[in-house]
């Protein structure tokens, strides 16, 4: 099989104003949620299964690996920064726009996580979805854009037609 060429370099371009429009966002309404809406800290119910609620995370998604270390925000820095480029080249492979634009908004997402782990040591959070008493982890916007980007990358590949092995 030949090796995948890049068509232009429109999706590229696409993928990374995706993934700077999501750190801008992100950094932009934790910064408002912050100092507007959570001066003082509180919690805002906003609908009966939505509140908004402040929350420092200084672990990875849900809180797993939280730690008081002074190294962990580092630490987990790193890693992130390590997953931006392995999928900044696959950004660069991309020959769908639906990829890159997936591609994109999980390099946003954790862009704006280590940007958050950097200033303060751990990642802001204020979205609270629940139902009754049971409460899903506290998250942000761009825990949101990784999600979705990982879906736009996952769905099709399990609607996609099984085609005949070649050869």
């Amino acid at each position: 099989m030949p090796p995948r060429t890049r068509v232009g370099s429109r999706p590229p371009r696409i993928g990374i104003f995706v993934a700077l429009a999501i750190v801008v966002v992100d950094q932009a309404a934790k910064a408002f949620v912050l100092l507007v809406v959570m001066s003082p800290p509180r919690v805002i119910p906003v609908t009966p299964f939505f509140n908004l609620t402040l929350g420092f995370n200084t672990g990875v998604s849900f809180g797993l690996f939280s730690s008081d270390s002074q190294l962990g925000p580092w630490v987990l820095s790193a890693i992130a920064v390590i997953v931006v480029l392995v999928l900044i080249g696959l950004l660069y492979r991309s020959r769908h726009m639906g990829e890159t634009a997936g591609l994109g908004a999980m390099i946003g997402g954790a862009l704006g996580n280590v940007t958050d782990r950097i200033r303060q040591g751990a990642i802001t959070d204020f979205l609270d979805f629940y139902v009754g008493n049971w409460h899903w982890p506290t998250f942000n916007l761009v825990d949101t854009a990784i999600t979705i980007g990982a879906a736009v990358l996952i769905v099709p590949s399990l609607f996609a037609r099984s085609r005949p092995p070649v050869g």
